[in-house]
């Protein structure tokens, strides 16, 4: 194997044995940084390739159909807010409220650990008709709330998990039960992404809880398609940073090291294509191009007073969320395809509801009408599909003192812009809001109508594994077309 020449002009042969990636890593001590300026100075930003040459699987592609949406920005509410409380108004449980539930949830956690929870229980929040369209929502979502008539509110959602674990991982990734990958990695996998600089699909604050790194994870699809995660649940919003984007050596160093692995990676493809090695490489690749980039998509000093305060980056009490949905924005402007941004583990209240519920949603209210009116303002929510909700809802029955329990069989997600309609609702739960009954939407249906919103047939999105032909909604899935403008 022929060693790239010193800057000398040296030249030096060896033969080594082969070596698997892992040894290479650990023998040279390459950093990844490092490793990322091999592509940069390769192709001084040019077209980007993967070590086998072909054009870059992160490449924009063609769609199915004409897409309604470019990208989404999922606002995921980790824990489960409750639908009755927020966007499903139930007046029969306001008139029920004391009495005893005439049935109760095929599982629910309370029943299971001894806990009463067979009382119905109206909100404690009052439900008022807001804009053109006259759709009730909470007084819990001031903000959101001016703007439902660019909504489109599904109060019919339904899953099988009760836990939160498998409820987020099903929500995330389309199975509850099998490692597969996540909805990001899909649209990653079918859409590539628009801007070479950065990663297609970015998770800001993500939890390690309920699934970790699988609900943003590739699974069988090449890693090149996983998610990124800027920071963590721990880290504060203003504080998250891209890990591994420091380089290791001097330059000089770095591109006699790189040099050195670009020949092994030739070397590799000839005997064997390896797309374990390939994902690598372009990774490699674009965390270098990201040290260019990155830095600037993350400095919100750009940004105006005005628009600082539009999210409440200006009050303690929103800055945190204000900040990723700011960043979100930018992320969006700047050709990110899948941005998800996370509320933190928050909205489980089997207790204390009364308490925390206005806590949560405050914290995330504003920031949340800010990002939609920024982006309506920037020409941006016509084509970016941005979605909003959690695992599942809550029971419409009182556990303990203050709360509600798990319920995945009716609840309420929105989504507004990307080809929607606004100032809408679709489906229905029944008067109490236990069971969805009306234009059901099971999560595979809200897959399915998600990737036909961004110009893909979820039947034809599949990718071959172990002998079998995956798609991200397994052998079901109906899209919901009645929701498009």
């Amino acid at each position: 194997m022929k060693i790239p020449p010193a800057r000398s002009g040296a030249c030096h042969r060896f033969d080594l044995p082969a070596l698997s990636r892992r040894d290479a890593l650990r023998r040279f001590g390459i950093g990844f940084g490092g490793l990322a300026l091999s592509g940069l100075l390769a192709d001084a930003f040019g077209a980007v390739t993967t070590a086998s040459q072909g054009p870059s699987p992160l490449a924009p592609k063609a769609t199915h159909f004409a897409p309604r949406a470019k990208r989404v920005i999922f606002l995921f509410m980790h824990g489960g807010p409750s639908h009755v409380d927020t966007f499903d108004y139930k007046p029969q449980l306001a008139r029920d409220d004391g009495k005893t539930a005439p049935r109760l949830p095929k599982i629910q956690f309370a029943v299971a650990e001894g806990r009463d929870a067979s009382k119905l229980w109206k909100s404690p929040w009052s439900f008022q008709q807001c804009g053109r369209s006259g759709i009730f929502v909470s007084e819990l979502f001031p903000h959101v709330r001016e703007l439902v008539d660019d909504l489109c509110i599904i109060n019919s959602l339904h899953g099988t998990a009760p836990d939160h674990g498998a409820a987020v991982i099903k929500l995330n990734t389309g199975s509850d039960t099998f490692v597969r990958p996540s909805f990001g990695a899909w649209c990653m996998y079918g859409l590539g992404t628009e801007n070479q600089n950065l990663p297609g699909f970015i998770t800001i604050s993500p939890s390690d809880q309920h699934g970790g790194v699988r609900n943003y994870g590739s699974a069988f699809l090449p890693a090149y398609y996983q998610g990124t995660p800027l920071g963590d649940e721990r880290t504060r919003p203003g504080d998250a940073a891209f890990r591994f984007l420091k380089p290791g050596a001097t330059a000089p160093e770095q591109r006699r090291q790189l040099d050195l692995l670009r020949v092994m990676n030739e070397e590799h493809f000839q005997r064997a294509a390896d797309p374990d090695l390939e994902a690598r490489i372009a990774s490699f690749e674009m965390a270098f191009r990201m040290q260019t980039e990155a830095p600037e998509v993350l400095d919100l000093s750009r940004e105006n007073a005005a628009t600082r305060a539009l999210y409440g980056l200006d009050d303690p009490a929103t800055s945190d969320f204000g900040t990723q949905c700011l960043l979100a924005r930018r992320m969006a402007e700047s050709g990110v395809r899948f941005i998800q941004v996370s509320s933190g583990y928050k909205w489980d209240q089997h207790g204390k509801l009364v308490e925390d519920h206005p806590k949560n949603a405050r914290a995330v209210d504003k920031p949340i009408a800010g990002l939609l009116r920024d982006l309506k303002q920037r020409g941006l929510l016509e084509d970016t599909l941005v979605l909003w909700g959690g695992e599942f809802g809550r029971t419409p029955t009182r556990e303990g003192g203050s709360g509600r329990d798990h319920n995945p069989h009716g609840f309420t997600m929105w989504l507004a812009g990307g080809g929607v309609k606004g100032g809408i609702q679709y489906g229905r739960t029944d008067e109490h809001g236990y069971y969805a009954v009306e234009d059901k939407m099971h999560l595979h249906d809200l897959h399915a109508t998600l990737l036909a919103l961004l110009g893909l047939d979820h039947e034809r999105l599949t990718y071959r594994y172990a002998g079998r032909d995956f798609r991200l909604t397994d052998v079901e899935g109906h899209v919901a077309r009645e929701i498009f403008a």
